[in-house]
């Protein structure tokens, strides 16, 4: 039975870490239909293979929302109660930036959607500032931006799960 009052978890870690396999994996466990909300974009041939690749892991129990940049809105329209997954925010972050919008408006405004979940909703992400500091003032923007969104996200989430070499180390 859908949770009436909703549950943030929140899902991140590195590149191949295992994000989005178990963030599947934990909404398996909640009735169907599940939504996942897609916020990639397939720019070149590279990032349409992982978007297949993504789509192929996923059968007819999901139903697939692509929200490249307009999240809220995504989320604000769907039922009561379904189960969410929302992958990626760092994918939808570089959709802000690339489209000039005001970054932090914009993950203010995501954060306040999210502190409200209407049902279990599952949001991955990835850390990005664990690595070198990047040599070019658009990387260091975009990381510092990573870090202070996935921050505001951790801070409303009812659970935090941390990522590393596909084992899930639960941090809150």
């Amino acid at each position: 039975m859908p949770d009436p009052t909703g549950t943030l978890t929140f899902v991140l870690g590195g590149a191949r870490s295992g994000k989005s396999r178990h963030a599947e994996e934990l909404l398996s466990a909640e009735p169907t239909p599940w939504t996942y909300i897609a916020t990639a974009q397939a720019l070149d041939a590279e990032m349409a293979e992982r978007i297949a690749h993504h789509r192929a892991r996923r059968d007819s129990r999901w139903h697939t929302v692509d929200a490249p940049l307009d999240l809220v809105d995504a989320l604000e329209a769907l039922p009561g109660g379904r189960p969410v997954l929302l992958d990626c925010l760092t994918l939808w972050l570089t959709n802000v930036m690339l489209a000039e919008r005001d970054v932090e408006a914009e993950s203010q405004r995501l954060a306040d959607a999210l502190a409200s979940p209407h049902g279990r909703w599952v949001v991955v992400a990835n850390e990005v500032g664990l690595g070198i500091v990047p040599d070019n003032a658009l990387a260091r923007r975009f990381r510092d931006a990573a870090g202070r969104l996935n921050q505001m996200v951790a801070a409303r989430a009812d659970s935090v799960v941390f990522m590393v070499a596909g084992l899930p180390m639960k941090v809150k």
